[in-house]
């Protein structure tokens, strides 16, 4: 029964971010065909209708298997002790598949090939800097809802990712696993191999500075768990 549950977390961990991934980046493609060259408005579209999927995903996988869907946010609630270090492996990995997959999935769908290296700039140090602050609040927002009003979390992630999609300069990734799969889809919605590393270290830089912050911030609640049960 426990390798049961457990296996059901592992699926949904994939599968959320594979679908996670076909909305941003299917969405992306459409928005760009659609927007006729102006690109506020296909970035519009690309943010509202990523803002959507999250809500839906976080509702519908978040009790099976805590509706990650993001590396940083599993390292973040192994480190608040919501989730057991030994199962971060096992879901950073399905979270990676995933997203591939979900990218693959978009492309198809749109007859382009499913896989292309991204010839989409995303550099420098105003982006890695996005990269980070958009981390950072993400986390900020799980933490703080989850704390105190779990019901919140999906619509309150989602309304930030939309919000940073417009207020960062990188358009805010906010997870590497995403950054990762991103590479390979010369879309609205990609990012050049050679850039994925200075957004993903701006990731993990800004998840080692919230985990301790928000744990001072806002301490767990005595006796209470912060994220379901753990399956096994």
């Amino acid at each position: 029964m426990l390798l049961t549950h457990r296996a059901k977390a592992i699926t949904a961990e994939a599968l959320g971010t594979g679908l996670l991934l076909a909305v941003v980046v299917g969405s992306g493609i459409m928005a760009e065909r659609l927007s006729g060259g102006n690109a506020a408005v296909a970035l519009l579209a690309n943010a509202l209708a990523t803002g959507g999927g999250l809500i839906a995903l976080i509702l519908s996988l978040g009790p099976v298997s805590g509706a990650h869907f993001n590396p940083v946010v599993t390292l973040t609630q192994a480190f608040e002790k919501a989730h057991p270090w030994r199962r971060v492996p096992e879901y950073i990995l399905a979270q990676i598949l995933g997203a591939f997959a979900g990218t693959a999935a978009a492309d198809f769908m749109f007859g382009l090939p499913l896989f292309s290296a991204s010839h989409h700039d995303r550099h420098g140090p105003a982006q890695w800097f996005s990269e980070a602050v958009a981390t950072f609040g993400l986390l900020l927002v799980i933490k703080g809802c989850s704390r105190n009003q779990k019901e919140a979390v999906p619509f309150a992630v989602a309304a930030y990712i939309v919000a940073a999609y417009w207020f960062t300069s990188s358009t805010s990734f906010a997870n590497p696993a995403v950054t990762l799969a991103r590479t390979a889809s010369d879309t609205f919605a990609g990012i050049r191999p050679a850039d994925a590393p200075g957004f993903i270290l701006a990731q993990l830089a800004a998840a080692a500075l919230a985990a301790p912050f928000l744990h001072w911030l806002m301490p767990p609640h005595r006796h209470v768990r912060e994220m379901p049960a753990d399956p096994g």
